[in-house]
């Protein structure tokens, strides 16, 4: 005699739970194999922090004296004020350049790929030091009409100090890097944007504010995070052009007292404490522009561009 559907026996209590299990531990035959590996890793990294602590070869207690000297941080606003001033201008210079990338102009397109070419293949220290021995090539600066007359005129040297020799090298050599990365970015956003805007009316300078950049920020925030770290640690370069940041103060420092090693140890701990808090920075703005996107929550992004076009519709 068969069972009834009614007559079958009710399911285990806790037998998801153990069918869970099961399948996990098929998936992992050794279920101690990750602990063991944790206790190792943190065996070997404790070893390594004593190890280093108790070194007297580093000179902790001379990293700590001189660890916030007036000499050190005034290097550090010298290094963070070069990182923001660069980074300014090479974000505006960079988006110039990726929308003459973009553009119908062959002429543009033209030389703002020649300008990528040149700065991007060129290390950012070659760049330094022609900006810094600018004078060797051009002892004059002037302003007028090509092969006719000068207006004005000045001495190169009185106008390419270390500070702006650092300001341009930097600036012009990060602008390059940004121009892809915001390429990149505007790419990435669908061409039916565009083709939704001028139906509306929208030239494509005001697209570009309103509907294509906003977008196409999810995809530039992540590598423009990553340029803002490279370039705090690229600002160390301009201590060859005598330019007094971070590195240079340092070095200042020990070439008097020829503690070497603890002087250095100042310097890349305040680049890690730097760029730990922009890491911290740049997690947050991703989740910011990031907040309609598939992968961290419901994304609308038809809704987003409809409401965009209405309110310009309605100005």
């Amino acid at each position: 005699m068969t069972n009834g559907p009614h007559d079958r026996a009710p399911p285990l209590a806790g037998g998801a739970d153990l069918a869970k299990q099961d399948v996990a531990n098929a998936h992992n035959p050794f279920p101690a194999a990750p602990i063991a590996a944790w206790l190792v890793t943190l065996a070997i990294a404790a070893y390594f922090a004593w190890s280093v602590a108790n070194n007297a070869n580093f000179g902790w207690s001379t990293v700590a004296r001189y660890f916030f000297d007036p000499t050190v941080i005034d290097g550090l606003y010298v290094s963070l004020g070069l990182t923001i001033v660069a980074m300014a201008i090479g974000i505006a210079l960079g988006l110039l350049l990726a929308i003459a990338r973009l553009s119908n102009s062959r002429l543009a397109r033209l030389l703002s790929a020649l300008f990528i070419w040149f700065f991007r293949g060129t290390p950012l220290l070659v760049q330094l030091i022609f900006w810094y021995n600018l004078s060797t090539l051009f002892p004059t600066l002037s302003i007028g009409i090509p092969f006719g007359p000068t207006f004005f005129s000045w001495e190169t040297n009185s106008v390419i100090s270390p500070m702006t020799a650092a300001i341009a090298g930097l600036a012009l050599n990060e602008s390059a890097y940004m121009a892809e990365i915001i390429r990149g970015g505007l790419l990435s956003v669908d061409k039916g944007q565009f083709e939704t805007a001028e139906a509306f009316g929208m030239t494509r300078i005001r697209a570009l504010r309103r509907i294509i950049i906003p977008q196409a920020m999810r995809s530039i925030v992540p590598p423009t995070g990553n340029q803002l770290i490279s370039m705090i640690k690229a600002t160390s370069l301009v201590s060859v052009i005598a330019m007094a940041d971070l590195l240079y103060s340092v070095q200042s420092i020990y070439n008097r007292t020829f503690e070497v090693v603890p002087l250095l140890l100042v310097a890349v701990l305040w680049y890690l404490l730097i760029t730990s808090v922009l890491n911290i920075g740049q997690g947050y703005i991703e989740r910011h522009f990031g907040r309609g996107d598939r992968r961290s929550g419901p994304t609308k992004p038809a809704k987003e561009v409809a409401a965009a076009l209405t309110q310009e519709v309605g100005e």
